[in-house]
């Protein structure tokens, strides 16, 4: 369907639409949960990676401040919560092209594997980067057993 503007084909929102279309079509969406028009994914993208020493959570939140974030920990289960403003807008005559970042409040909960101890937690926020690291518990650390000759 072809966009009009003031009686004018609008080029750039007519194939800003096809592209959309497309990428649902084949499933290549920025996110499985944003499928219509106004549906985004507002909450950021986690990694969880274990290790022989703990487990890190890596979250991208870019544009937020480190007092905008809230991290809490339940048995073992994280939560992040936060919220990112909009920036503000200088020129109200502007017109945009693609506004694909999101803004609001959001929560995440992950679960974490049994072996980490939630006692044992730091995190750091860098550069938009979350990195929340959990050490294991030591009756689940990997212990080496000197082996003996009799």
């Amino acid at each position: 369907m072809a966009i009009y503007t003031n009686g004018v084909l609008d080029a750039f929102d007519t194939l800003d639409r096809l592209q959309s279309e497309l990428d649902r079509w084949v499933g290549w969406g920025r996110s499985p949960e944003a499928s219509g028009l106004f549906d985004r994914s507002v909450y950021p993208a986690l990694d969880v990676v274990e290790s022989a020493e703990g487990c890190t959570v890596w979250a991208d939140i870019p544009g937020l401040d480190r007092k905008d974030l809230e991290l809490t920990v339940t048995g073992n289960v994280l939560t992040l919560k936060g919220e990112k403003s909009a920036p503000k807008k200088k020129d109200q005559a502007r017109r945009e092209f693609r506004d694909e970042t999101w803004t609001g409040s959001f929560q995440r909960s992950v679960s974490l594997p049994d072996t980490v101890d939630p006692d044992k937690v730091t995190a750091e926020f860098q550069n938009g980067t979350l990195k929340v690291t959990f050490a294991k518990k030591p009756e689940h650390k990997p212990r080496q057993i000197t082996v003996v000759s009799r």
